[in-house]
């Protein structure tokens, strides 16, 4: 395992944050929030067709980068940095993976490039509060969480040689403005019921869609209702394991989110730290105080450690998905721990970013608690990706779980 990055990796980092340092401030943050889309589609164009961010992690062939996930993650961890909305996440890290997995050859040819341009934006709806169980990182991916019948969720049914879908799901994220959804449905009655994914477009008959109020305004959420709709089964077998390919869409998500979350924690630690320099009482900076000087370097070493367990997970996400210059005996370490490494940095970036916001929010002292003071996004962002993707206790528990960890062993005399 090489531990440094590559010099594509390190213009891919350096061209980002020049790029939103410009663009994506924080009076520009709100604006994008306020509007309709949720997001500025100005920033959005520049970051497909300069940097080509949506097809970072896409193969060549369907007209993306061909870099491994790792260039994705690091590139979200600049995008955490300046909480950039944006619907990088909801495309590239949780549709379009499914899309490359599952997807036909002519789906593909017809979606991917599309998405690769910055075209077609996509999300995933899942139906409940079940976002993180059907990623399989808060608990056992066993298709509950897409409801039935009277329990609601999404139905699908046949008729006529074309599914039609009817129900509701709560929690979509960037689902407002996406111009494909991805939807997660029941299908063949309860006795035989199973999960299958299905593609609506966005303009779909029966297909309403209405914004949500979010506790982090800068990840746009909608309900999304569907009333009779036509969809197409994403593939061509409805025996294909979409648990399966949840579950792996889930690592390669996790280790994402986890270099965002970092970024988004560095950014909030360098911040307070350039308050606390300038902040004077008593005749000196309060930066100068060893009791600041402690609450700060413990923030640093959580962000670190997060950094770190983020960086190592994104590396083994790109090996499981066949990411080039593997080492056979890391590998292999990877593939045994069964991607728990994924929601385990996940859940140190999340703490990491809830710790440094809220840290933040205090040093700053009266303007940190203010509505215009840009401190209360960042502890926003950390509430909110908990809710979405945690909590971080469950993200722990059931890797321990799934490791065994707490299992009664004999033990060798």
């Amino acid at each position: 395992m090489d531990a440094g990055f590559t010099a594509e990796q390190d213009d891919i980092r350096r061209t980002l944050r020049e790029l939103l340092r410009k663009r994506c401030g924080p009076e520009e943050v709100r604006a994008a929030v306020d509007s309709p889309a949720g997001h500025d589609p100005g920033l959005w164009t520049a970051l497909a067709a300069r940097l080509g961010l949506p097809g970072l992690a896409l193969p060549e062939r369907y007209g993306g980068v061909g870099c491994p996930v790792t260039d994705l993650a690091l590139a979200c961890e600049e995008a955490g940095r300046f909480l950039a909305p944006s619907p990088l996440l909801a495309t590239a890290a949780l549709a379009a993976p499914l899309l490359l997995a599952l997807g036909t050859d002519a789906q593909r040819a017809e979606l991917l490039p599309r998405i690769a341009a910055g075209t077609l934006t996509a999300a995933l709806a899942v139906p409940g509060a079940g976002l993180a169980t059907a990623l399989a990182l808060t608990g056992t991916n066993g298709g509950d969480w897409a409801g039935g019948g009277r329990a609601g969720g999404v139905q699908a049914r046949r008729a006529d040689g074309r599914w039609r879908l009817y129900g509701q799901v709560d929690q979509v994220l960037d689902g407002h403005s996406a111009g494909l959804l991805v939807v997660a449905a029941h299908t063949g009655g309860f006795a035989r019921s199973r999960t299958l994914l299905f593609l609506v477009p966005g303009d779909a008959s029966g297909l309403v869609r209405v914004r949500q109020t979010a506790v982090d305004a800068t990840r746009p959420r909608a309900r999304v209702q569907l009333r009779d709709t036509e969809a197409t089964l994403l593939g061509d077998d409805d025996r294909a394991d979409v648990l399966a390919a949840l579950a792996a869409v889930g690592d390669t998500a996790a280790a994402v989110l986890a270099c965002e979350a970092v970024g988004a924690a560095d950014r909030a630690l360098e911040r307070t730290v350039e308050y606390v320099g300038r902040r004077e009482q008593f005749g000196r900076a309060i930066g100068s105080f060893q009791a600041v000087k402690h609450r700060l370097a413990d923030v640093y070493v959580q962000v670190q450690a997060a950094r770190s367990a983020a960086y190592y997970a994104a590396w083994g996400a790109a090996q499981g998905s066949g990411g080039a210059a593997r080492s056979a005996s890391l590998e292999g370490r990877w593939r045994e721990t069964g991607g728990r490494v994924g929601g385990l940095a996940l859940a140190q970036a999340l703490q990491a970013l809830r710790t440094a916001a809220a840290e933040g929010i205090q040093l700053h002292g009266g303007i940190g608690f203010t509505w215009e003071h840009e401190a209360h996004l960042y502890f926003k962002r950390a509430a909110g990706d908990e809710l979405l993707f945690g909590p971080v206790h469950r993200l722990r528990a059931h890797a321990a779980e799934t490791a065994r960890l707490f299992e009664e062993r004999e033990v060798a005399v």
